[in-house]
């Protein structure tokens, strides 16, 4: 069995990817990316640790309630949890959705290092958009992306080059209010915040 030390997750949101999605944001990050919008998760400690199996069933029954397109994976660094996210990203394709994922390793740094699980990963991904966060090359004119060192790969047909912009781009930025009176925001502030 698979296991995933979880740092939150989404049943349905607009601003991680191409159409409504899941989005599961995993902990633990070992880049450390100057300006990371999720610092809170880059800590390597347990936060929520569950089975990929009861994650996969979230995620169904995500997709059920809310008719979605697709999953994104981010975090922390979903590369480090690539065998259970393959577990999930290959029911995600059982079902229909896409798979998105973020990640701070680049593709060729991928192929070198052969991170467990990570080449699983990639086989059941529709879009890879990989490369560390670089503050000083801010991105204006790709969703999604944060700088414009990073890179868009389309590992299968599902999607291409349009989603990045076609047409003007626009951050999204989603602010919910939890049951216990916390705030959480999530997309991309950066334009909201100028």
């Amino acid at each position: 069995m698979h296991w995933l030390n979880m740092a939150s997750r989404l049943p349905c949101t607009e601003a991680e990817g191409p159409g409504r999605r899941a989005a599961l944001w995993v902990q633990g990050c070992n880049k450390r990316c100057r300006g990371c919008c999720n610092p809170a998760y880059l800590q390597l400690t347990e936060r929520e640790l569950v089975s990929a199996s009861s994650v996969f069933d979230w995620l169904e029954n995500a997709h059920h309630a809310h008719d979605l397109e697709g999953v994104t994976f981010l975090g922390g660094e979903p590369m480090l949890q690539a065998q259970g996210l393959a577990v999930v990203a290959q029911g995600a394709q059982s079902l229909g959705l896409s798979v998105m994922v973020f990640s701070g390793y680049t593709k060729s740094e991928l192929d070198v290092l052969q991170l467990p699980g990570a080449d699983q990963l990639l086989r059941y991904t529709d879009v890879l958009v990989d490369g560390p966060y670089d503050a000083n090359l801010p991105e204006h004119s790709r969703r999604w992306a944060g700088s414009t060192n990073q890179q868009f790969h389309y590992l299968t047909a599902r999607y291409d080059v349009r989603i990045e912009s076609d047409g003007e781009v626009e951050r999204v930025l989603e602010v919910r209010l939890k049951s216990d009176g916390s705030v959480f925001i999530n997309g991309w502030p950066e334009k909201v915040l100028r």
